[in-house]
This record gives structure tokens, C-alpha cells and sequence, in this order.
């Protein structure tokens, strides 16, 4: 639970940091917050709770836009008017306020503790952190399957290779 805690002040200040740079709609968001990460991006069941937070806070706005001209052309030819809901491309575009600002400032240091954090979790997915999140994943999913045999081996494998990864660190 602390972790999830931790996650979501995380992910407060990181769209704070963004919608400090331009506005943006929720879809956008997104986008930005996958760009900074190799393997995650965020759900809309995870980034429209915490926008409707941050607004409940004080710390964005949003103002509707209307849909760009193409998207009003092709809602005008479609004859299905649950179809025009459905394609509406108007959306809110959430924006920083002054004391979302004042919050971000407050919280610069946090804000660059994230953003390494973030950059550490991208070099270890880039030295081959990926395909062991992976490994273990599949290990965890399959132990009730898994022979007395295949246990042993896993366990030798991991404990090896846990030294070895801590041998590397710590010289030799």
C-alpha cells in the first residue's frame, strides 16, 4: 500500500512537471509519461483518477476545445448519432494553475529524486533488466507447475547468479 502511495505522489508531480511545460489532454498525457519510461505506460484508469485529484486539489484546471475542423467534417457526414458521441474528438485539456506551480516548486528536489529513479530503472532495463523482470515473472507464474527438479534448478540458477550480479557491484 505504501508503495502504491508513493507511485501516485510520483506520478502528481511528473503530470504537474508536464503541464507546467504545455497544456495537454489526458490521451497526451499519457503519451509524455510513456515516452519517459522504456516499459510502462499508464493507464486511463490510473492517470484520469489522479487528474480529477489534482483538479480536486487546486493544482490543474481544464478547459474544453472544440474538435479541429476535420473531426467536425466527418461527424457532420456520419449519419449515426451515437456514432458523432463516440467520434467527438473535443476534449479537456487539463492545465497547471498557480498553485499547482507553487506545489511543484515546493517539491523540486522530490521532482529530481523521481527523474533519476526513472533514469535508473531505464539503464537497468537497457542492461538486460527486461528479460529478467520477464524471467521471474513467468518463474512466479509457473511454480505451482513446476517439478521438484525444476525448483532445484532455478534455485541454483538464481542463487548464482544473484552472487555473481553482487560480486560485479561490489568488485571482485
Amino acid at each position: 500500500m505504501k508503495h502504491l502511495e508513493k507511485f501516485r505522489g510520483s506520478l502528481k508531480l511528473l503530470i504537474l512537471y508536464l503541464l507546467d511545460k504545455e497544456d495537454l489532454h489526458g490521451y497526451a498525457l499519457m503519451q509524455k509519461l510513456s515516452e519517459l519510461f522504456i516499459n510502462y505506460k499508464p493507464s486511463s484508469g490510473v492517470i484520469y483518477p489522479t487528474l480529477q485529484g489534482l483538479k480536486r486539489s487546486g493544482y490543474i484546471e481544464y478547459v474544453k476545445f472544440e474538435a479541429d475542423e476535420k473531426s467536425r467534417n466527418e461527424n457532420k457526414n456520419n449519419e449515426n448519432e451515437n456514432e458523432n458521441k463516440k467520434n467527438n474528438h473535443s476534449k479537456k485539456l487539463y492545465r497547471i494553475t498557480d498553485k499547482g506551480r507553487e506545489y511543484l516548486k515546493e517539491n523540486d528536489k522530490k521532482l529530481k529524486r523521481i527523474f533519476e529513479h526513472i533514469n535508473n530503472i531505464n539503464e537497468f532495463y537497457d542492461l538486460g533488466g527486461k528479460s529478467l523482470k520477464e524471467a521471474m515473472t513467468i518463474v512466479i507464474k509457473e511454480i505451482p507447475n513446476l517439478s521438484e527438479k525444476q525448483k532445484k534448478e532455478l534455485k541454483t540458477v538464481m542463487t548464482e547468479s544473484s552472487k555473481k550480479i553482487k560480486m560485479i557491484l561490489l568488485g571482485d
